[in-house]
């Protein structure tokens, strides 16, 4: 042992255990990433969408029905208002319960990334559930939230700069 580390550990310094260091995921394999989540959020969503709507607006069914009026159509919009908060929900639960109890979302996991606090420790449900309406902003925003990953050193976007979030490769 070197004299001033056994100098130090004498003085009651705690040594820090090394970190390996992180290689943080870029803007191009998270936007993949993004998109196979889309792809599945999509696919469930139709379902949802079909589940609610298939029986009301099924083509035809409104246009050539002869009771159309402010009732059945107010109807159907809150239908579709209530298939938009439902899908909401259900991308929010996504977010949330994959991030809190893996880490990563299965378009993150397969391509070997995975959501982390700055010490690389996982992150809560509920930051989870945080980062998807801070990922809300990016797009009210014009992307700008997500082109912002591309400059930054530790290649974070706009929402992972509000909810203290690092996107690292695991598979390094």
């Amino acid at each position: 042992m070197r004299p001033a580390y056994s100098q130090k550990l004498r003085e009651g310094v705690t040594p820090v255990a090394r970190q390996l260091p992180r290689q943080f995921a870029g803007f191009w394999i998270r936007f993949v990433a993004v998109l196979i989540d889309g792809i599945i959020l999509a696919v469930v969503g139709w379902i949802v969408q079909f589940a609610f709507l298939g029986a009301v607006l099924r083509p035809g069914r409104i246009m050539n029905s002869q009771d159309v009026n402010a009732e059945t159509v107010g109807a159907a919009m809150g239908l579709v208002g209530l298939v938009f908060i439902v899908d909401i929900a259900i991308a929010c639960g996504y977010e949330a319960f994959f991030l809190g109890r893996f880490g990563a979302t299965p378009g993150k996991m397969a391509l070997s990334l995975k959501v982390v606090r700055p010490s690389g420790a996982p992150i809560s449900y509920a930051r989870g559930a945080g980062r998807y309406f801070a990922k809300q902003l990016n797009l009210m925003t014009l992307m700008i939230g997500y082109i912002i990953a591309g400059f930054d050193s530790e290649k974070r976007g706009l929402h992972d700069m509000i909810c203290d979030t690092r996107v690292i490769k695991t598979g390094v």
